[in-house]
């Protein structure tokens, strides 16, 4: 009996055993076919699996992503985009499996992630019919990151040609090569479904021949990912909602929908032969182009799953929050999404959570040392628990039911309560025994709270923002539930906290005007406002600052009991804090600092700690005042601070280095730091990714602008997408599934960014700022210097740097010492050298007979001399398409960048008649409001000066004269917004396509376990007239469309500005200037 049960369970668990190994794998991307071999990615490698499915085999290993396989037209060869070498570039290998050939030599991006929404640089597109040549969709040279060209490198290797169009995505070939089917957007990694704005795109044709280009689709859902398949050309349409496969008939000119499925999106489509390949819903499909038949293809994996079991991590590096037990002798570390206590010198680290499937976070220390308190979603929503110091009992839950995002937390003194602010705007209280919740405050402009608790428990203060906007700060005694104001809104306050002898309360407030004025027109701006200033809570109590009158102290005898520190522990215990509202506001003083912006202001004993930052974003220093000797003392520069609950310990941090120190009255010496290198931690990937997964979730339904989420059932959006991420064997997969889950609402500036994920080690390409083609003679010929300019670091165009003394049409015979006759590529001669000098042979004639040597130092990107150049011709076009009479402003951003360019290009422009403004390709920030301001300016009035015959407009720097603006599908966010305004305030025509349409606008990343990042559209804007929501989902539109034929503007023919100059020269002929300086006036009568 007992043989035969055994032999029973060996049967059973291998048919379990069975039954596992034979699941089917799920989250298979970007796959292509040929014949009966289909090629895809799976947790970052390539894959190949027949047709008829089966188990996988893996084609290639390395910590980078290898992506979007095309098999050649014979299909002996796969290309693909892959991250050996450090950069994302071409590579190709033996369909059956070989070493990668790297084919291209790029610029090494910042956004060149497959996580990231502008998708990653350098991807395949196809091969040419013919086999000799791979296509690649390239943002090497461009400034907008929302735009690529199509380029075509050689099998073999080699520099690449541009196909001669301006913009290009997805593409395929007609049979015979002489037509490209193609998009002229990328958009494939937006997370942003069911899109209509002005960069939704349409299958267009492109004749090789004819160079006419003709759209094929035009409508306005997404139509994209061509494949020409005999007589059809087949793409992707979401214009029935979900994602599916489209034909076009090229002689009957219909549309017919292929497929219907309404679960998932069909993503990333490729054909070979009549055979169409896509993944939905993770799985791997297979489409007959000839019987319209789908089947799904079965695929199982067997693999180590290296980037997703578990690892030991060392949480050190993703600390998010420490603070300092009450004694000193600990540190509590909220890190990686578990809460770690530390000693201060020597001892054991422990984990109190232990818990890669929660994020707890904002650990904080009782006052009395007996708790840990800390913020954690291990029930499914962030609530608030306890737990024993030194780990010994189990945590204990406080709040229930919480369904919002809480910011932070902390303890009363007396150890019996906590605070916290949330995000449905409450700041609201708990007592730790009873667990009864009290709310304190809503608001009702903001948010957010900074709150503080008196030593006695009995107050909390906090800061609420008024209707004007301005922060106040308040008093609230728990014990009859009144609020008292403590300042008023004519000042903006903040970081209100009570000293440790409750005898004041400390805040800081903007009350300081120093105006700075502007260099560029007569304007002011007001930076560093802020100083630290403090309240005497009772009537009797004396300002520090009174007057003072020395007289003779008579020493009087001590009576003999306890000691003075034991005296002065029991007198902080017995603090009772006396607050006489009546007349608080009367009763403020300045703190004699300089004005600055002040924040983590806390007064013990008389001296005030605080962290101090200057104007121009000058690195923060800690200081403290001293009450008594009227005296400031910096401490250091660049450090964080805590103080212990004794008020005798200080926790510094800086650098990523942490020491706990006494209480300071000098200079900061971080003389012995904390050991921190036993903060490890076992880490369950698939536990922490499904955290993040659901985190996500919450946060955009906490914090999504309008509570409807635009009427999604976002339950059922967390439980569709909640099914592939047990799937998940690589970061970025995780990545990918959040993305299609927050695309479902419908939203331009619904971001996520993977955190922490395997990837190389990135090798910056050196470039030389030329177009450079090889010469027949073997060396490389300079077809075209990019203009930069000499003077700046960022636009320094390497080869035409003073002394170099190359042109056009010389060539570059060696780098280096290496001679370039039998290389095919320069570029992978400069591998690794952006920013090292390199020595180049160069000559007139492609031969080393009179050839001589340079020293250049090449640059990591070329975008910005590309821009520079377009900028100059269109400057220079304007002008003399005007006589001079009109100026030309390109706006790249709504950011730092392109306020520098407006401020630049805008002021010795005002003497132009007329404007022409440019914000096509502007990728958004905030400033739109402040260049709207100075483009509707009106002159009330005129200045002279005698001797001057030309006046002057009041305001100064008022540009007189017609303005048009030049818009494009490419004009976002807050390059949205810039048209909207400009047609509001009636500054004049705008010409070009409709813009993007996305001006929902996002803050900040909350943290996450791993360093993601997730933006959520929280604050949009709408009409001031008619009180409908604006330009979201659907973007500006021009009132004279012309849209740049890609071909004709590839050539360098702008039709756009054309037409722009064409009807800026029509309104000069209504222009009125400023009138003649009158006659001087006779008053002799």
């Amino acid at each position: 009996m007992s043989h035969f049960r055994t032999i029973l369970n060996f049967c059973l668990v291998m048919l379990f055993t069975g039954q596992i190994s034979a699941q089917e794998a799920r989250l298979l991307r970007f796959p292509a076919i040929h014949d009966q071999q289909v090629v895809f990615t799976y947790a970052g490698d390539l894959y190949t699996v027949p047709l008829s499915g089966g188990m996988a085999r893996k084609l290639t290993s390395h910590v980078g992503f290898e992506m979007f396989a095309r098999f050649s037209p014979d299909g002996k060869t796969i290309a693909f985009t892959g991250q050996y070498d450090g950069n994302t570039e071409v590579f190709t290998i033996p369909s059956q499996g070989g070493v990668p050939q790297r084919l291209t030599h790029t610029a090494t991006l910042s956004r060149d992630d497959l996580s990231d929404r502008m998708g990653p640089n350098n991807i395949v597109m196809t091969w040419t019919p013919d086999g000799k040549n791979v296509v690649y969709r390239s943002r090497k040279q461009t400034f907008n990151d929302f735009v690529g060209h199509l380029f075509s490198v050689p099998a073999e290797g080699g520099l690449s040609q541009e196909l001669p169009l301006s913009t290009g995505g997805f593409c395929s070939y007609s049979p015979d090569g002489k037509k490209l089917a193609f998009n002229r957007v990328f958009r494939e990694f937006r997370t942003w479904k069911y899109y209509h704005g002005g960069m939704a795109d349409d299958i267009w044709i492109f004749n090789f021949d004819t160079k006419e280009v003709k759209n094929i689709t035009n409508n306005i859902a997404q139509d994209i990912l061509p494949m020409w398949i005999g007589n059809e050309i087949f793409f992707l349409s979401d214009r029935d909602r979900t994602m599916n496969l489209f034909s076009y008939n090229l002689e009957t000119e219909k549309v017919e929908k292929v497929t219907h499925f309404d679960d998932f999106d069909i993503k990333f489509p490729s054909h070979g032969g009549n055979s169409i390949v896509f993944e939905k819903g993770g799985y791997l499909f297979h489409f007959d182009a000839s019987t319209r038949e789908v089947k799904q293809i079965p695929v199982t994996i067997a693999t180590d799953n290296q980037y997703s079991r578990s690892e030991y991590k060392d949480a050190s590096k993703r600390i998010f929050s420490s603070g300092l037990a009450p004694d000193g002798s600990r540190v509590v570390f909220s890190a990686r999404g578990d809460i770690f206590t530390v000693p201060a010198e020597s001892g054991i680290t422990r984990n109190l959570t232990r818990s890669s499937g929660a994020h707890d976070r904002n650990a904080t220390w009782s006052p009395d040392g007996k708790h840990i308190a800390y913020v954690s979603d291990a029930s499914g929503e962030y609530e608030i628990y306890i737990q024993p110091q030194d780990g010994s009992g189990a945590p204990i839950q406080l709040t229930q039911n919480g369904k919002t995002y809480i910011f932070g937390i902390s303890w009363s003194p007396d150890s019996k309560k906590i605070a916290w602010s949330s995000r449905d705007g409450k700041l609201q209280y708990i007592d730790v025994q009873s667990k009864k919740v009290t709310q304190v405050e809503k608001g009702e402009y903001d948010i957010s709270f900074s709150s503080n608790w008196s030593p006695d428990s009995k107050w909390l203060t906090y800061t609420m923002q008024d209707e004007n906007r301005f922060a106040v700060v308040y008093i609230y005694n728990l014990a009859t539930g009144e609020k008292h104001p403590v300042t008023d809104s004519w000042y903006s306050s903040a970081q209100p906290s009570f000293s440790s002898d409750g005898k004041y309360l400390l805040f800081t407030s903007d009350r300081d005007f120093n105006p700075i004025y502007s260099r560029t027109e007569w304007n002011h701006a007001y930076s560093s406002m802020s100083r630290i200033y403090m309240v005497m809570l009772a009537k009797d109590t004396p300002s520090p600052f009174a007057p003072e009158n020395n007289e003779v102290k008579i020493e009087e005898e001590k009576p003999k009991g306890k000691g003075g520190d034991e005296k002065k522990a029991e007198d902080a215990k017995s603090v009772d804090v006396k607050i006489d509202v009546e007349g608080l506001q009367q009763r403020t003083v300045s703190v004699p600092v300089d004005v600055a912006n002040y924040w983590n202001v806390q007064c013990v004993d008389n001296k005030i700690y605080y962290m101090q930052m200057g104007q121009m974003g000058r690195r923060g220093s800690t200081k403290l005042y001293d009450l008594k000797k009227k005296t400031e003392v910096d401490l250091g520069e660049g450090f964080g601070f805590s103080i212990s609950a004794n008020n005798k310990k200080m926790l510094v941090s800086k650098g990523g280095q942490y020491a706990v120190i006494d209480l300071p009255s000098s200079a900061i010496k971080m003389e012995k730091t904390m050991d921190l290198s036993d903060m490890k931690m076992w880490v369950d990937y698939s536990e922490e990714w499904k955290q993040i997964f659901d985190e996500s979730w919450r946060q955009m339904r906490d914090f999504f602008y309008v509570e409807n989420m635009h009427g999604v059932d976002w339950k059922a959006m967390h439980d569709k997408y909640a099914v592939l991420v047990p799937y998940v064997n690589h970061r970025a997969d995780l990545t990918y599934i959040i993305g299609e889950m927050i695309g479902e609402l419908n939203i331009g500036h619904a971001y996520v960014n993977s955190g922490e994920m395997p990837s190389p080690d990135r090798v910056k390409l050196g470039l030389l700022g030329a177009k450079i083609s090889k010469h027949s003679s073997g060396f490389f010929k300079i077809d075209r210097l990019l203009e930069g300019a000499p003077w700046s670091r960022d636009i320094r165009s390497p080869l035409l740097d003073v002394g170099v003394n190359v042109s056009t049409g010389d060539y570059i015979l060696a780098v280096d010492g290496c001679d370039l006759k039998d290389i095919n590529d320069i570029y992978q001669t400069l591998i690794g050298k952006a920013g090292r000098t390199v020595e180049l042979v160069v000559n007139s004639k492609p031969e080393m007979a009179g050839s001589r040597k340079v020293l250049v130092k090449p640059i990591a990107d070329e975008s910005s001399l590309y821009y520079y150049s377009w900028v100059q011709n269109n400057i220079r076009k304007v002008s003399e398409a005007t006589n001079g009479e009109v100026g030309y402003i390109h706006i790249p951003d709504m950011g730092v960048e392109g306020l520098n360019e407006f401020v630049k290009y805008f002021y010795p422009q005002l003497n132009k008649k007329g404007l022409i403004i440019d914000d096509r390709g502007n990728g958004g920030g905030n400033v739109s409001p402040m260049i709207l301001e100075r483009l509707s300016r009106i002159p009330y009035r005129a200045k002279m000066r005698r001797g001057i015959d030309h006046p002057s407009p009041i305001p100064d720097q008022t540009h007189i004269g017609p303005k048009v603006l030049l818009l494009d599908r490419y004009s976002a966010s807050d390059g949205d917004l810039f048209p909207y305004g400009f047609r509001q305030l009636g500054l004049g025509p705008i010409i070009g396509t409709r813009s993007w349409g996305g001006v929902v606008g996002i803050w900040g990343s909350l943290p996450f376990v791993d360093g993601a990042d997730l933006r959520k559209p929280e604050s949009a804007s709408y009409s001031s007239e008619t009180g409908d929501w604006i330009i979201e989902g659907w973007g500006v539109d021009p009132d004279i469309v012309i849209d740049n034929d890609p071909y004709r503007e590839y050539l360098g023919i702008d039709d756009q500005l054309n037409k722009a100059i064409e009807v800026i020269k029509e309104n000069l002929k209504d222009r009125k200037g400023l009138p003649p300086v009158p006659k001087g006036p006779d008053k002799s009568k």
